[in-house]
């Protein structure tokens, strides 16, 4: 009898395994929204991820969340030794400044970042991390009232901060991407050591109505450029200071933004292609490190022996201030110069 009933049994759980149903296989369509969701994630790991998570989209985007911090981890430990010397310096610049009403805000931020060889840094989602880095930093900043402009970025608040796509800020497809992640999904896409070396933002409120006869201009300048503008091996970010009693009016000008934009660049080609270090020496005395001190050779239409002479003919040349008059000018407040893997100050 109990031989009876143990066939029975065994017969009933095994109709029972023949008729489950196999899983459905994911379709053509859920993949392909998935590897779009994910900025084309390989076909095999897609179909893993549907696989495992019983082809709901939302649940494998979260299995590929998971899997990919696992594996991005441990790429990053098992690289960790490497030394990344090689990279790019980018900057962006948000607003400017000097220019009408609430446009008149300054905010932009200078990033490092670096990788073990020249062949990555040229590498099309390397430029775009660093630039996204760049508007992230600069988005972040918060306005300072002292006397230093330029300043060091916390590496804690800026790596677990999300992401923000510098082509479109608004953009919400991953908001839970931060940037110690991207860096590490880089990280296990090009398979090589990729690092956050230093970064810098400049961030100012507009000055107020009864101080219109002043402003201030943010200005990047890199040199080494490669696909990306705003990205290089060597940059600078630079603060100019303007005061005119007729800056609001001269501000609001086509041609003066453009006759801006030439002597930016002309700076900016001084400040990288020159030993500036400072911007004036600070006692007073001769130094070969000085930007006021470097011949104006950068500059078209020169008319100063050195940048201090040049600057002060231009503001005479451009409307800031009258001839022989001293109610306005324009002047270099400060800058900061990178070079891709250079010394630090310190170490």
């Amino acid at each position: 009898m109990f031989a009876a009933r143990r066939v029975a049994a065994t017969s009933s759980v095994a109709a029972r395994l023949c008729s489950t149903a196999p899983p459905v296989k994911p379709s053509v369509k859920l993949i392909a929204e998935l590897r779009k969701a994910t900025e084309g994630v390989s076909l095999t790991k897609a179909r893993e991820a549907l696989a495992a998570s019983n082809n709901d989209l939302q649940a494998a985007l979260k299995w590929l969340d998971t899997d990919r911090a696992a594996t991005g981890a441990a790429r990053v430990a098992k690289l960790a030794d490497r030394h990344a010397g090689q990279g790019l310096v980018g900057v962006q610049v948000l607003s400017p400044g000097a220019r009408p009403g609430a446009a008149g805000a300054v905010r932009a931020a200078m990033v490092e970042l670096n990788c073990e060889t020249d062949f990555v840094a040229r590498n099309e989602l390397f430029g775009k991390l660093l630039c996204d880095i760049a508007h992230t930093a600069a988005f972040l900043a918060e306005p300072t009232q002292g006397s230093n402009f330029i300043q060091p970025v916390s590496f804690d608040a800026l790596s677990d901060a999300p992401l923000l796509d510098h082509l479109n800020p608004q953009a919400s497809s991953a908001p839970h991407t931060t940037v110690s992640d991207a860096v590490r999904d880089l990280v296990t896409k090009v398979g090589e050591k990729v690092t956050l070396r230093r970064a810098v933002a400049l961030a100012r409120d507009p000055f107020p109505a009864q101080q219109r006869h002043l402003g201030l201009r943010a200005f990047p300048f890199l040199h080494g450029t490669v696909t990306i503008p705003t990205n290089g091996t060597k940059g600078t970010l630079a603060l100019l200071a303007l005061k005119s009693p007729q800056l609001s009016t001269l501000v609001g000008s086509e041609e003066f933004q453009q006759k801006l934009a030439a002597l930016q660049r002309s700076l900016g080609r001084t400040i990288v292609g020159f030993p500036t270090t400072v911007v004036r020496s600070p006692n007073g005395e001769s130094n070969s490190e000085a930007l006021y001190e470097q011949p104006s050779d950068m500059f078209m239409d020169k008319q100063g022996s050195n940048i201090e002479e040049e600057l002060r003919f231009w503001a005479q040349r451009h409307g800031l201030v009258s001839e022989g008059a001293e109610d306005g000018g324009i002047e270099v407040l400060e800058f900061a110069k990178w070079s891709v893997g250079e010394p630090l100050e310190g170490n």
